[in-house]
């Protein structure tokens, strides 16, 4: 599987990343290696995982994984931390995932999510002298906004700081947000794009077609937050277009959806979660397909992009 480099990071990625928060948590570990397995024989290289992760069982299993199969040298392992972001808890909670990663050092080291307390001069301080330390190799965000990020990123400049090398949105067919202001702000300062969730926790493979069909153990039923994101009116009308043009293609709409998202070459990587192999499956054969310009365009215009002034700053 082709690579590309990860911002200015010295790391190179495969154009899918396995997204690891079903482990340990919608999956056990028998499962959880013949999917880690799967993914690395197919020349995936980017794990993503958090210590939030199955309460610290996500990076468990992986550490576990990497020990047995002798393959640290040959993955780029990603890791976030949950605020507050003092340069305590930032030590103490990176020292708790090297510990259950069972490694000496995570390759990308990122921010879970914005923290309107954080301190900030404390928290890029703190991720530097892990960088410094060896611990960590690169720094980064999960869910920020351009305007945090750059704030990050010029405090990181006029402190002689690392600054971060690495963000890592949500991105999908009915959140496209980040098209307007992050990707284009990541092109122009050369950092690197691991984005996450491109089938809507699976709401883009049409198997809700309504609020009330949740299904048991679904990540909606897991994690029943994503519902306020994904079940609006007009997503569910975007799905009806793609489920539209999934028929006249005769491709599968998680496919097509995952395509779209592999399509746009702003993104370094696209984290694909899986609770069993064929996930990563059909998240290559999406990959091995060239979508033509004229269904690229049909499948954009399911939806719209949101006008980024509209989230908080």
């Amino acid at each position: 599987m082709n690579q590309r480099p990860l911002g200015r990071s010295g790391l190179s990625v495969s154009r899918i990343g396995l997204g690891c928060v079903t482990f340990g948590r919608e999956i056990d570990e028998k499962n959880s290696f013949a999917i880690m397995d799967y993914a690395f024989n197919q020349g995936i290289n980017l794990f993503d995982t958090a210590g939030a992760y199955g309460g610290g069982a996500s990076e468990r299993i992986i550490g576990r994984w990497i020990r047995d199969r002798a393959c640290r040298e040959r993955i780029v392992l990603q890791s976030k931390v949950k605020p507050p972001y003092t340069c305590e808890h930032i030590r103490a909670a990176l020292e708790e995932s090297l510990a259950r990663l069972a490694v000496d050092h995570i390759d990308v080291y990122m921010l879970h999510e914005f923290d309107p307390s954080m301190p900030w001069e404390e928290t890029m301080s703190a991720l530097t002298l892990s960088i410094q330390s060896g611990q960590i190799g690169a720094s980064g965000c999960s869910n920020f906004t351009v305007a945090q990020l750059q704030t990050a990123n010029d405090i990181a400049k006029c402190n002689a700081f690392s600054r971060f090398e690495a963000v890592q949105p949500m991105y999908n067919l009915v959140a496209r947000q980040i098209e307007a202001d992050l990707l284009p702000y990541c092109l122009d300062n050369g950092i690197g794009v691991t984005s996450y969730s491109p089938l809507g926790a699976g709401f883009l493979t049409g198997k809700y077609p309504n609020a009330n069909n949740i299904y048991r153990g679904s990540r909606f039923d897991v994690a029943p937050g994503h519902r306020d994101i994904y079940f609006t009116p007009s997503n569910f009308d975007a799905v009806e277009r793609l489920k539209l043009l999934s028929t006249r293609a005769g491709i599968p709409a998680s496919r097509l959806a995952l395509a779209w998202v592999l399509g746009n070459r702003s993104v370094d990587s696209v984290l694909v979660g899986a609770t069993s192999v064929a996930h990563i499956q059909n998240a290559i054969e999406a990959l091995q397909l060239k979508l033509e310009p004229e269904l690229q365009g049909l499948l954009s215009s399911c939806s719209s992009p949101a006008d980024p002034r509209s989230r908080n700053q």
